[in-house]
């Protein structure tokens, strides 16, 4: 068993424990719902297969989806962020060759590498929330103004968690 695998489980369990009883639970004026529980997607390991990437962002979307009563919204989030992770990464730039036990954080990638990354993703995530939890686009206005403010508060508590965090991991 890889040893890096008790830290990733452990992430996921910490994260969906931090978001439904911590984050889902601020009132933030109903138009800020930040997503923290994305960082486990993004700090996959580069080399993790297609179908993993996929299986375990369904299950932490809904383990969100469980403890929130969204009826599968965080789930389709989930699976088209880690649909579209891939592309991301090529997109900003990734490594030509991953090496051993590269990650996509700011420790091994640095700062604006993982700001581009995880804001780009953090966008598609919250666009789908938001078209799926709103569900018109006579509402588009509304839809936009809460993905500029959500995706702006997740991906500010993302990179601290990231700094508060990025030199215990190693």
């Amino acid at each position: 068993m890889n040893r890096s695998y008790p830290y990733i489980i452990g992430r996921f369990l910490v994260l969906v424990a931090v978001q439904v009883l911590l984050i889902d639970h601020i009132n933030l004026g109903g138009y800020i719902n930040p997503s923290l529980y994305v960082l486990f997607i993004l700090l996959l390991p580069f080399q993790t297969p297609g179908w993993l990437l996929l299986t375990s962002s369904f299950l932490l979307g809904f383990s969100i989806d469980i403890f929130s009563n969204s009826m599968g919204i965080h789930s389709a989030a989930s699976v088209f962020l880690a649909f579209m992770r891939p592309w991301v990464i090529k997109g900003v730039g990734a490594p030509a060759e991953y090496e051993g036990d590269l990650n996509p954080g700011i420790h091994d990638m640095g700062t604006k590498w993982f700001i581009i990354y995880s804001t780009l993703l953090v966008l598609v995530h919250q666009l789908v929330i938001g078209m799926l939890e709103t569900f018109r686009l006579s509402e588009i206005g509304m839809i936009l103004f809460r993905l500029i403010l959500s995706s702006l508060v997740t991906v500010l508590l993302i990179v601290l968690v990231e700094y508060l965090f990025m030199n215990k991991r190693k």
